[in-house]
């Protein structure tokens, strides 16, 4: 939605056109649908499903107006931080990492706004972000079977899954410490903050599984996980799913594993679950790592963590909160990496 497009709706009526918007979504409506509904971009309804999942209702309200206005509106910003989420090479930039200069070229590009490298940097650090030394994506990854899996492997999956009556789950692990944290806090110049923890490293391991209609189910383990501790979740989702159930995960041994085939394949399981395997080194085709994403960064990474038992309860409460909230989990999936899924 442009700027002019925002002037003519009033305030009421722009957070109540958000809020129609999030309802199409939970309900199934495509993200052209909704955009043709409302008579607004598809950019821009992204932009609102990108702040919803991460920052919940509160990115629905209007703020008020005060102050200077800001040269991007609240709608851009969430856009643009769903952007910056991109590799600059998959947006047609030729370098590979979000320089100043890049973001301004973003921004004129996508808003027709022109902004100064320190606007820029203000920006940037308004929205929670700072310069930072890039992980670097396994070079391993194989491009083709990313792309046969997008137009070939998934559509299929999908195709047999409605023909049975399946639900397609998405599912992975992830570990936290205690002695992880996620944000940044204001403090002096010059002066870094210190945060009190504990100064031992104990962890706890999550492993969760996920649907587009925003259920999710999840265990805690400590240690490594196995081929075992993985069939043990199985059991647990088999119990708590009735029907049909097609889990998406990642190539790890604990999944590939002989044991798993083993008991796939028993009388216990008869044909209720099949297991489908996502293309390696691509985890940005899992929706399950939204999850982590939330649970580590937004919740557990926010807090300070002193003991074992306190981490897990952390851990608990966070996965615990998604349980309750799935429109949240379904906002996971309007992520643009993820549209294969509900195209």
């Amino acid at each position: 939605m442009s700027r002019k497009d925002e002037k003519r709706i009033p305030r009421a009526e722009l957070e109540q056109t958000r809020q129609i918007a999030l309802r199409m979504a939970e309900n199934g409506a495509s993200v052209a649908q909704i955009a043709a509904a409302l008579d607004c971009g598809r950019s821009t309804v992204f932009g609102w499903i990108a702040a919803y999942r991460d920052r919940g209702p509160e990115a629905l309200a209007v703020r008020s107006g005060t102050g200077r206005p800001p040269k991007l509106s609240g709608i851009q910003e969430a856009r643009l931080y769903a952007l910056l989420k991109k590799n600059p090479q998959q947006l047609e930039f030729d370098f590979g990492l979000w320089t100043r200069k890049i973001v301004a070229d973003l921004i004129e590009r996508e808003f027709g706004v022109s902004l100064s490298l320190p606007s820029v940097g203000r920006l940037l650090h308004r929205m929670g972000m700072s310069p930072q030394r890039p992980l670097v994506r396994a070079y391993e990854q194989n491009p083709d079977l990313v792309r046969r899996w997008k137009e070939e492997t998934y559509p299929a999956i999908k195709e047999e899954a409605a023909a049975q009556d399946a639900v397609i789950y998405w599912g992975d692990e992830s570990g936290v410490r205690t002695d992880y944290h996620s944000g940044t806090t204001w403090a002096p110049v010059g002066k870094t903050p210190v945060v009190i923890g504990t100064g031992k490293r104990l962890s706890v391991n999550m492993i969760s599984a996920i649907s587009s209609k925003g259920a999710i189910h999840f265990s805690l383990f400590g240690g490594s996980m196995t081929a075992a501790k993985f069939i043990e979740f199985l059991k647990q989702l088999l119990h708590d799913v009735s029907g049909k159930i097609f889990l998406v995960v990642d190539g790890s041994s604990a999944h590939t594993a002989k044991k798993v085939a083993t008991f796939l394949a028993s009388e216990e399981v008869g044909n209720r679950l099949r297991l489908f395997i996502l293309p390696p080194y691509s985890p940005e085709l899992n929706p399950d790592e939204w999850v982590w994403k939330n649970v580590k960064h937004d919740q557990i990474g926010k807090k300070v963590v002193r003991s074992l038992g306190e981490l897990m309860g952390a851990a608990e409460n966070a996965l615990q909160r998604l349980q309750e909230t799935p429109q949240i989990v379904r906002a996971f999936f309007a992520d643009p990496s993820l549209r294969y899924i509900t195209e």
